[in-house]
């Protein structure tokens, strides 16, 4: 059977928590549930590395603002780890080119992204801090169910995956009057701490 699917799924799910997947895929391949997943994301420095990792990123995901800092700076790892997952998910089933399989899992991983990032920008508009706790949650949890039901059932986790997808990119595109607000808000705090700086160091009168 094609890999495909495992490789979009995992893709989109590297986009919200690249950590988690690495995780749950090296626990799958670990305990023998799944045959697909690679002997090199089942090594115990590798297990370990992605749970102290993601235990990071559950921590910082709930924090408003600091979640999108967290976001930026994984903008490049997410998209790469997608295609790294996909790449070595493809090599161990030979079913898909691995090239082919990177690019996938990475682009996937890319748009997830994205939305995700874009999302808790709208997010950190809200003046109280549980929804954070609440959306990160709901991604956590949805990272990990739809990674468990693809190991099982592949092709149907696709599907659910490309509906989140596309669900994502619907409400990010209603969102995003509250993403510019948000920017420039930022970019309006930035300017008054430079100033705020600066004025500390003008020689009193």
């Amino acid at each position: 059977m094609s890999v495909l699917p495992l490789v979009f799924t995992s893709g989109w799910a590297s986009g919200i928590n690249a950590y988690a997947v690495v995780l749950l895929l090296g626990v799958f391949g670990a305990t023998g549930l799944s045959d697909e997943v690679p002997a090199s994301l089942q090594r115990t420095d590798v297990l370990v590395v992605a749970a102290v990792l993601f235990l990071c990123e559950a921590v910082a995901d709930k924090i408003p603002y600091v979640d999108s800092v967290w976001d930026s700076a994984h903008i490049v790892i997410r998209p790469v780890a997608g295609a790294v997952v996909a790449a070595l998910l493809a090599g161990e089933s030979g079913s898909l080119p691995e090239l082919a399989a990177g690019a996938v899992g990475g682009s996937t991983a890319l748009m997830s992204h994205l939305v995700k990032a874009g999302t808790r920008m709208a997010v950190n508009t809200s003046p109280e801090p549980f929804s954070n706790v609440v959306v990160s949650t709901a991604e956590d949890l949805g990272v990990a169910g739809i990674v468990t039901f693809a190991i099982f059932h592949p092709l149907v986790a696709a599907v659910i995956a490309g509906t989140f997808l596309l669900l994502g990119m619907v409400v990010l595109a209603f969102l995003a009057s509250k993403i510019r607000r948000f920017l420039r808000r930022r970019a309006q705090r930035r300017e008054e701490k430079r100033l705020a700086g600066a004025a500390s160091h003008w020689p009193l009168d």
